[in-house]
């Protein structure tokens, strides 16, 4: 089987008599780490990597997702950086390359993705059994999705001050199509572009979702935008919606049973 990363690079099969040394720069991958039992071999975590709690606890943190401490890595000796393209910034991996010897590049945009990010670190790191039992886990909720009834314009907020929210082509956005919520467009090229309440193609947004990270979204701030807005406001937990690896299975039924407006 191929093991060939978001950015096309060939890996090796680590050699079973062979110990590694992982670096993760991403949350969620992290977790899916852990989840495949690789714990032991991660020795380094940016301070977002904060599941599963009870084991991340113990690996050292190196700095934030964008912020890295570069020696704090160095000193750690990684054989393996784990990297996403839209949570890290390229001249930061570009700088980490030049001395850790194999990074993964990752960057799932649908949830189908997810099937080949299991096996692309289980075959990496000899634990192909563990990421088939997360495939078999994430086919099974994508087999008991409903199938959605009717359609709705959705605006999904994850910043404010300046408000922030996702492109249609986001794993986030592909997600909340399964439930039949269309992510509001806006005129920019970025992939999280800022917005302004007064835009007028804003109008025929149906529900509002705020989402508690990466900004820390209330209950109180949705009772605030839905009488400033007059329109329905959810709040929605980020993890569940944004989180790719192991996280997207709990996160596909959570999408499923949240009540509607």
């Amino acid at each position: 089987m191929s093991l060939r990363d978001a950015c096309g690079t060939e890996h090796q099969v680590v050699p079973k008599n062979e110990t590694s040394r992982i670096v993760s720069l991403v949350p969620s991958i992290t977790e899916l780490l852990c989840d495949l039992g690789l714990q032991d071999q991660v020795v380094g975590r940016t301070g977002f990597c904060i599941h599963p709690r009870e084991v991340v606890k113990n690996i050292p943190k190196i700095g934030g997702t964008k912020d890295v401490n570069i020696d704090k890595i160095r000193r750690l000796a990684p054989t393996h950086l784990l990297v996403n393209i839209d949570e890290n910034e390229k001249p930061t991996v570009e700088e980490l390359a030049q001395f850790v010897p194999h990074v993964i590049v990752t960057h799932p945009l649908q949830v189908k993705d997810n099937f080949e990010l299991f096996r692309l670190l289980g075959g990496v790191f000899n634990v192909e059994a563990r990421s088939e039992d997360l495939c078999r886990a994430l086919q099974q909720q994508l087999d008991l999705f409903p199938v959605p009834v009717c359609s709705k314009k959705i605006l999904y907020c994850i910043w404010k001050d300046p408000w922030m929210t996702v492109s249609q082509d986001t794993y986030i956005a592909n997600l909340l199509k399964l439930r039949g919520w269309q992510q509001w467009q806006s005129d920019s090229s970025l992939r999280y572009p800022c917005f302004d309440w007064s835009d007028r193609s804003l109008q025929d947004v149906e529900l509002v979702l705020l989402s508690t990270e990466p900004y820390s979204f209330t209950p109180e701030h949705a009772v605030k935008l839905q009488q400033q807005i007059q329109k329905p406001v959810m709040l929605v937990d980020g993890e569940m919606l944004s989180w790719y690896g192991s996280r997207s299975i709990p996160g596909l039924s959570y999408l499923a049973n949240l009540s509607t407006l």
